[in-house]
């Protein structure tokens, strides 16, 4: 196989580096010249502004479509006067506020620091002492607004900022006066998941009072001591299930915090602790003027942070022939910078060119002054983004070959109209630097799809990208609900999905196990290790058995539990008198899994699903793993009548038999090839627009088997095949069925 040469990682924008404005971005408000971005979002911008006296402040203006909302400006008008309410040195205090000016805008005081969550995420969880006194502030800025009358109702890593002389309590966006219902639905769930209490995450709105954030308080410290949140990680109806449910996970508190920890964490909020009282219990010194009180690595990055704001020039307000706020405007520099800037950019050559020709002007210059016409396009590209050399490399090659073929066997044809170029991006699996890695793709005019990704990390990290570019996607083994199936009045018009999501994928697979009619009580295993996987596939476990009446006996492990862990839960299932074992998890705890199974002596049949399919479990498993049943979304080609002319081609080009997800993968590029094709027979020209939707209507009938999508661009029923391991290897079985058989039914067979 031809590899693509592995890219250089991306350097990563520096965390907490303040980003340049934009042309559209105003260069003034009020009384406070802006600097830089700080950060933005679906709501609006934050801009570091800086006071004619010189001050810093965090400047957070509200997109105009949003504050056009309904009660937009009430919320807005609250959050303004919640945080004034509140004084305490260690609660960033507001500057200034406009709720009705048409873009609505608050100023709070600017902290230079990291987050902590951006300072655990770096450098690790904090020792004990500097704990101790993030609690002793906190607390006592969380007193302040429960003084005031008020619940902020979302301490959270990302809402403490770290300052040399303490830290700070920041957002007061969701914060309530005590008791107050208006302008919040009933059930509706306020808060981040994770660092809230178990009376938001049942949405008990008179019950949330100042004991909610003393919760959040103790998810903090905890968050802070280990560097991970008490109740884990993952999909957001596991952490609420957890929060309200579970016990908290505090291996790795300090013991002289643990209880007090403990406390805060109580399910019932009358059995927590006053906010001033964790205070006192606290209270050993506080961090005063000095640094003293955290680590060297975070006093260095907030430095380091302090520098570069110290640093800033002084920049001069856009010229916009009026008036940007309380002060006359200075002469501006940034529209010469914008010209000369564009000028540069002309000037760069062949690439700048290119882009411009990409992006529709139909003229250049013919080397004297006039224009010439630029010759018609006449070769496209279609993209691979895929893991090729990191965790899921072999499902990545496996993609990049199917890709590879489809296209050079269109390229082959004497009728083409048109050529097609492929061009590979390796992600490595990594989803915090795809969004750098995959630019050559996005800022590509030529790319008018891409097949891919290969995991769901890297497609929730790049599908902003994706449908800002307005390339359509189309994954072969990606399966997070989310991608398609958005929240809110968000549709999906990027992604094609042509495997089932993990949910359908948990139920065809309870559905295959209801095929042994000896299934009376199976044991199903969530393992958390990838926990937004493990709860959709056992969500869709659950339903299939319900739906066949089959009552299943659920546990629980945490993520990467250890084979000892594995041995004790599984014996508690066994004696609990499973016939069945169902594993909801990675290869790793597998692996686990059927080694403790085999030697407890467990002869039940064993299911598992799609994170384990793979070379690796047969592996690292060994004898273990004969007479599992493992549920994949591929065929396997050497079954299917179909595949047998691609087969013999893949085997032609690459000198081996089709590895899993190649034959679904040549499918999908071939159907967008096709469908490129139709574009051009029509008259038109191969292009991005009305792509994806030409796609998710058509019924395409490939290699593997047929292919057509759902209004939200999920592959239709079916789409799952069982596999059985048998001497070491994956023998096929079939497909997975569509409806459980019930055990009445199976009665009457036996």
């Amino acid at each position: 196989m031809s590899t693509p040469t592995p890219q250089p990682r991306p350097e990563r924008p520096e965390p907490g580096a303040l980003q340049p404005l934009l042309p559209s971005d105003p260069s003034a408000i009020a009384g406070y010249r802006l600097l830089g971005r700080l950060g933005a979002g679906g709501m609006g911008v934050v801009y570091l502004g800086r006071t004619a006296a010189g001050e810093l402040a965090a400047v957070k203006v509200t997109h105009a479509d949003q504050a056009d909302q309904p009660d937009f400006r009430a919320r807005f008008r609250r959050e303004v006067e919640a945080a004034r309410r509140v004084s305490s040195p260690w609660a960033v205090p507001v500057t200034g506020a406009d709720p009705d000016a048409p873009e609505p805008w608050m100023a709070t005081a600017f902290v230079a620091g990291p987050s902590l969550g951006e300072a655990v995420a770096a450098h690790g969880p904090l020792p004990e002492r500097s704990v101790r006194l993030l609690g002793w502030s906190v607390a006592r800025a969380l007193a302040a607004v429960h003084a005031a009358g008020l619940v902020h109702r979302d301490v959270k890593p990302g809402n403490v900022l770290l300052a040399v002389d303490g830290p700070r309590l920041i957002d007061f966006g969701i914060a309530r006066a005590t008791g107050e219902t208006a302008l919040t639905a009933t059930d509706m769930v306020v808060g981040t998941p994770g660092f809230l209490a178990p009376e938001q995450a049942e949405a008990r709105t008179d019950a949330i009072g100042p004991p909610a954030d003393v919760f959040a308080l103790g998810c903090l410290l905890a968050y802070a001591a280990t560097g991970r949140p008490p109740f884990g990680t993952g999909a957001v109806d596991a952490l609420m299930y957890r929060t309200v449910h579970d016990e908290p996970d505090l291996t790795g508190v300090p013991e002289g915090l643990l209880d007090l920890v403990r406390a805060c964490l109580a399910k019932d909020p009358a059995g927590r602790p006053t906010a001033a009282e964790i205070g006192v219990q606290l209270v050993e010194d506080r961090p005063g003027d000095g640094a003293e009180w955290l680590p060297a690595p975070v006093v260095r990055t907030i430095a380091e942070r302090s520098a570069r704001m110290l640093a800033l020039p002084e920049i001069d307000v856009t010229e916009t022939g009026g008036t940007t706020g309380p002060a006359a405007p200075e002469k501006s520099r940034r529209g010469f910078l914008l010209l000369a800037s564009g000028a540069a950019v002309l000037a760069v050559g062949g690439g700048a060119a290119a882009v411009w020709a990409g992006l529709g002007d139909d003229k250049e210059t013919d080397g004297k002054g006039g224009k010439k016409p630029v010759p018609p396009r006449t070769s496209w590209t279609i993209g691979v983004l895929a893991d090729l050399s990191g965790p899921a490399k072999e499902i990545g090659q496996a993609q990049e070959r199917g890709a590879r073929l489809a296209v050079e066997q269109f390229n082959a044809r004497k009728d083409k109209p048109f050529t097609l170029a492929l061009k590979v991006v390796d992600d490595r699996g990594d989803a915090t630097r795809v969004l750098e890695t995959v630019k050559p793709l996005t800022t590509d005019p030529g790319v008018l799809a891409v097949l891919g990704p290969t995991t769901d990390a890297v497609g929730q990290a790049v599908m902003p990208a994706f449908e800002e570019a307005g390339i359509p996607l189309i994954t072969v083994s990606a399966g997070y609900n989310l991608l398609t199936l958005r929240t809110g009045t968000t549709r999906n018009e990027t992604l094609l999905r042509a495997i089932p999501n993990h949910i359908s994928a948990g139920t065809h697979l309870s559905f295959a196990a209801t095929l042994l009619p000896a299934i009376r009580r199976p044991g199903v295993l969530e393992d958390r290790t990838e926990d937004h996987y493990s709860w959709q596939v056992t969500g869709g476990v659950r339903f299939g058995f319900g739906q066949a009446g089959i009552p299943p006996h659920f546990r629980v492990v945490p993520a990467h539990a250890d084979a000892g862990a594995y041995r004790r839960v599984l014996g508690e299932m066994i004696d609990a008198g499973i016939d069945a074992y169902v594993h909801c998890g990675v290869t790793e705890t597998a692996v686990h899994a059927a080694r403790a199974l085999t030697e407890l002596g467990f002869t039940g049949p064993r299911f598992t699903g799609q994170a384990v399919f793979g070379q690796d479990f047969l592996k690292q498993a060994g004898s273990a793993a004969e007479g599992w049943f493992v549920c994949a979304p591929v065929a396997d080609p050497a079954t299917q009548k179909t595949a047998a002319a691609f087969t013999a081609a893949h085997r032609k080009r690459f000198g081996t038999a089709p590895a899993y997800y190649a034959g679904e993968s040549y499918d999908v590029v071939t159907m967008t090839i096709e469908q490129l094709k139709a574009q051009a027979k029509a008259g038109g020209k191969p292009a991005r627009k009305g792509l994806w939707a030409a796609l998710r209507k058509q019924k395409y009938t490939g290699a593997m088997g047929g292919y057509h999508f759902n209004e939200f661009g999920d592959l239709g029923m079916g789409g799952t095949f069982v596999f059985a391991v048998q001497n070491g290897a994956y023998k096929p079985i079939g497909s997975a069925p569509l409806l459980p058989s019930k055990p009445k039914k199976n009665d009457k067979k036996a």
